[in-house]
């Protein structure tokens, strides 16, 4: 782990440091195996909410977009690899 992923991995236990233990087990899994998604959404927030958006709006915008790759990745995480069903209800 280099020095970068380092302060990113300390910079999103902060954000999510009201979560769940196992919650946050999930996420900073998925975080280690699949950076280039994560970095990715930072970076078309950051470029939203240089065009005015407020980061909520943004942050909504961009997670809908890689909503199919999030599902994927964080589906993979909670069921030893394979993708979660959704239920109708």
């Amino acid at each position: 782990m280099g020095i970068k992923d380092f302060f990113i991995k300390k910079a999103i236990q902060s954000q999510i440091k009201n979560l769940p233990k196992d919650q946050q087990d999930v996420i900073l899994k998925a975080l280690e195996e699949n950076p280039e998604i994560f970095v990715k959404i930072a970076e078309e927030v950051k470029a939203l909410t240089k065009q005015g958006k407020n980061q909520m709006t943004a942050m909504m915008e961009v997670m809908k977009k890689h909503q199919a790759e999030l599902q994927q990745i964080f589906g993979a995480q909670g069921r030893g690899g394979a993708p979660q069903k959704r239920r109708p209800f």
